[in-house]
């Protein structure tokens, strides 16, 4: 057996990488033609009512009575609407609805501050894209005015809404946080999603670059520069007063690892949900992630970082009630972080890693894909926990 041939590493990753963004960009145009954009489904009634938080008999009686979009039948009698049509159906009955009705258009009203995400955690499998993917689109569905940041140059949120980095060309946030004359306007480097309310700005390999020029811009003898190295804490959150008006929600994807990326989007957040899986090489992981996490925060605060957290949440992921150890050690971290730890966990699914094979969340596939048992279990559980979250934004802004 001879030894292994010669090869040079770097020309060899290039050339799969690559290729593998060929293939990727090849089954895009196959799934989304015949521009390669994403699509959105249409939402039968019951799931609308759902989401509008009304009956479903009467979102029937709205359209018995011809008020609001007309949605389309099928043959059986199944009637379906749009995500836009929500929308109009949402403004409908914020308009003519009783007085004592609830708010259907959830937006700001003066005075509420503007509320920004961040998903956190630095260990790989935690399901944080998959949480931040569905939150937004979550909030989206129940008609806010939703902005998705990826901060991960790895881009996954990106993907889920159909951007391809190395060939899509998107600009990212680090175009409106770096430090030269080269900066742009947030509002400008913000992308349209297939969700009417949703919004989102797609990550790029070039995000890192912001681990690397902050250190250089901190030590620049130019004093504008020293200062904004100094303050690269605040960069983020002026970006995003920039745009305060056309926003009520942001959900920041955070990369897996405590950089000045996820300090930067630490310090502009008002609230902060961490990702964790109930197993012990999880919970010994995020022990050592808090503890960097505080230290950090602790000598940014000292440094005059506005760090001021409405709220703060752990969300178990990938949950399974019938595994023994899971459960016991889901005991054990209730057992110390009760009032931190949302109530609803989010289950382990095959729905959701089956929608994820095509690049799309429960949120977006056909139920009919599914085993009607495994899909309806799994966003049955999706919709506790973002539900939840929901509850825990308005309680911010003192609705409830």
């Amino acid at each position: 057996m001879g030894a292994l041939p010669p090869f040079e590493f770097d020309e060899k990753i290039l050339a799969q990488g690559a290729e593998i963004s060929r293939r990727l960009d090849q089954l895009r145009n196959e799934k989304f033609p015949p521009d390669a954009k994403k699509t959105l489904r249409r939402f039968p009634m019951a799931e609308v009512a759902h989401y509008l938080g009304i009956s479903s008999n009467n979102l029937k009686r709205l359209h018995l009575e011809g008020k609001g979009p007309e949605p389309q039948q099928e043959t059986g009698g199944r009637r379906f609407y749009t995500a836009e049509q929500m929308t109009e159906l949402r403004h409908y009955l914020d308009k003519n609805g009783r007085s004592d009705a609830k708010q259907y258009v959830p937006w700001r009203k003066p005075g509420e501050k503007l509320q920004v995400i961040a998903v956190v955690n630095f260990k790989g499998g935690s399901g944080k894209t998959t949480t931040a993917a569905h939150l937004a689109q979550h909030l989206a569905l129940t008609g806010h005015r939703v902005l998705a940041i990826d901060l991960d140059p790895q881009a996954s949120l990106s993907a889920l809404h159909g951007f391809q980095p190395e060939l899509d060309g998107n600009p990212s946030l680090f175009d409106a946080i770096r430090y030269d004359d080269q900066r742009r306007p947030i509002a400008d480097i913000i992308s349209p999603t297939n969700f009417p309310l949703l919004e989102i700005i797609p990550a790029n390999l070039e995000l890192q670059e912001f681990e690397f020029e902050t250190p250089v811009a901190m030590q620049d003898e130019n004093p504008e520069i020293q200062i904004q190295g100094k303050r690269f804490y605040n960069r983020l959150g002026h970006s995003l007063s920039e745009i305060d008006d056309r926003v009520d929600v942001v959900v920041i994807d955070c990369p897996p690892q405590l950089g000045f990326l996820t300090l930067t989007a630490l310090t502009a957040s008002t609230s902060v949900l961490v990702t964790v899986h109930p197993q012990m090489l999880d919970l010994m992981s995020m022990s050592q992630f808090l503890l960097m996490l505080g230290s950090f925060v602790k000598n940014l605060r000292k440094s005059g970082a506005p760090v001021k957290i409405d709220w703060f949440r752990y969300l178990i992921t990938r949950y399974e009630p019938t595994d023994v150890p899971q459960a016991q050690m889901l005991g054990f971290m209730q057992s110390m972080l009760v009032e931190e730890i949302l109530k609803n966990p989010m289950l382990k699914s095959t729905a959701v890693s089956d929608a994820g094979l095509t690049k799309q969340t429960l949120y977006e596939v056909e139920k009919a894909s599914f085993n009607r048992e495994t899909y309806d279990r799994a966003i049955e559980a999706l919709d506790a926990v973002n539900f939840e979250i929901q509850g825990l934004i308005h309680r911010a802004w003192g609705r409830l």
